[in-house]
């Protein structure tokens, strides 16, 4: 599909490949974990090869999420600080999910729910990467001791089970909300939606355009 000529650019290639990966390993990550994480999901592990690929697979996985979400957070840090204008949005949840736009408080590049995925993220990702570490047995099983390892799995656990609920969230609001996958696959997005769902981020990048195009402030 061609992009309109004065959409607005969302996401960079770099984004967006960065996101892909990431999206891509906390799947694989998903699948390996449940398959031993109960004997019903066990069949899981075929995806794999069998239980023990999907064991050994599983935390180089999580090896590479952690290192693509460092390179997500470098990226999205600074457009994810919550500010007032997140409480504000926050209030009116009721006219955000109802479209009344007439009573929706402008809001900047992200509201508060993308906000808080980054965060809630940005907090379990390392914590599962440290307590994944701490059973991992062929490298680190010597060196932790069991009760240890007993706490670190149920930490592990509820840190994936929080992940996963984040995860979902954050999937069903971007089908939710129309075209936001479009902006995470093509990189761009409508003035049109950018003025539904992001009016000050709207506003900033239409003067930004106004100023270039401008003669007078372009001498």
């Amino acid at each position: 599909m061609t992009r309109p000529k004065r959409a607005f650019t969302r996401y960079t290639t770099l984004n967006r490949v960065n996101h892909w990966i990431n999206a891509g390993l906390f799947i694989l990550l998903v699948l390996s974990g449940l398959s031993f994480f109960h004997p019903i999901l066990f069949f899981l592990s075929g995806l794999f090869g069998g239980g023990q690929w999907a064991r050994a697979a599983h935390p180089w996985f999580g090896v590479g999420l952690v290192i693509s979400w460092i390179g997500m957070f470098i990226q999205f840090w600074r457009t994810n600080l919550f500010n007032r204008d997140d409480i504000a949005w926050s209030k009116a949840i009721v006219q955000v999910a109802t479209n009344d736009d007439e009573h929706v408080p402008p809001i900047g590049r992200n509201n508060s729910g993308q906000k808080a995925v980054f965060w809630a993220m940005t907090l379990l990702i390392p914590t599962l990467f440290v307590t994944g570490l701490l059973i991992w047995e062929v490298y680190f099983g010597q060196a932790t001791s069991i009760p240890v390892q007993r706490v670190a799995v149920l930490i592990h656990s509820l840190a994936a089970l929080g992940a996963i609920l984040v995860w979902v969230a954050h999937v069903y609001a971007a089908i939710w909300i129309r075209d936001s996958v479009r902006s995470m696959t093509q990189g761009y997005v409508t003035p049109g939606w950018a003025w539904h769902h992001h009016r000050k981020w709207f506003y900033q990048l239409a003067s930004g355009q106004r100023a270039k195009t401008d003669p007078r402030k372009n001498p």
